[in-house]
């Protein structure tokens, strides 16, 4: 059972699925720890959610070498009860067209923060017999995804771990879970979305899907039409299909003209 007035610690909270977390998990009951490069836009979040409950934000590089250190000193003695590690960097374009920065930058955002986090909470998590980690994941993780060929990749990482650590955790009272989504309109996405995507789902849906998904198994497709599209994909296509039907869609976003936001 949760005791009344848990932590709860969002990566990535200044907007769009972190944002929508963080709405959810205050409406749930939990106090807030809020992580996010945009000082700004994290405060904007934390400010419409202090009347429902105790936010504490800090505004970091989460691609950062000191990440563990800076966030050991946040939480104090703080006891996290739920992490959603949410935050990502997602380099488009042709691989060889993109800096290396950009691509170490993926690694260390998508792959090394959600690692140090992890590595944060969950020995207390398994010590008390409770607790739960959400990794957002995506359909990118399923096969390569050519103009997202780092992020697909990290995401194939974030979604190995959470099953990983999943059955490790399993009878300890801790979940773990992986949320596999699609297109999904957050901010980040709309600025570069040409039209609207089959299967293309709001925010807090996505959310209250992953919530509510919580001790139910490894791995969570948010939206019927994505975990039929998935199904299809994985099982009945030959993978080379698939990895060039997922190259077609992503070109989608390399193409010039006016973003077209949806919803």
């Amino acid at each position: 059972m949760r005791p009344p007035g848990s932590w709860a610690m969002v990566a990535g909270a200044s907007e769009g699925l972190g944002a929508a977390f963080a709405e959810a998990l205050a409406e749930r009951g939990y106090r807030l720890v809020l992580l996010a490069r945009r000082a700004e836009a994290l405060e904007a979040v934390a400010a419409g959610l202090r009347a429902k409950t105790e936010v504490v934000t800090r505004a970091l590089d989460l691609s950062s070498p000191g990440l563990e250190a800076e966030v050991r000193e946040l939480l104090g003695a703080r006891e996290v009860e739920l992490l959603v590690c949410n935050a990502a960097h997602a380099p488009l374009g042709p691989f060889e067209q993109q800096p290396l920065a950009e691509k170490l930058k993926a690694l260390d955002v998508n792959c090394r923060a959600p690692v140090t986090l992890c590595h944060l909470v969950l020995p207390g998590m398994v010590a008390r017999r409770r607790g739960a980690i959400v990794l957002m994941s995506s359909l990118t993780a399923f096969q390569g995804s050519p103009f997202l060929a780092v992020y697909g990749a990290t995401k194939a990482f974030n979604a190995s771990l959470a099953e990983a650590l999943w059955a490790e955790t399993r009878g300890s009272g801790v979940d773990v879970l992986a949320v596999c989504a699609g297109a999904t309109r957050t901010p980040g996405y709309l600025k570069t979305a040409r039209q609207q995507a089959p299967g293309e789902l709001a925010p807090r849906q996505v959310v209250d899907e992953a919530l509510g998904a919580l001790g139910q198994g490894p791995l969570l497709i948010p939206g019927a039409f994505n975990r039929i599209a998935s199904f299809l994909m994985r099982r009945l296509m030959p993978r080379a299909a698939t990895v060039r039907v997922m190259g077609a869609q992503t070109a989608k976003l390399l193409r010039p003209g006016p973003a077209t936001k949806t919803g």
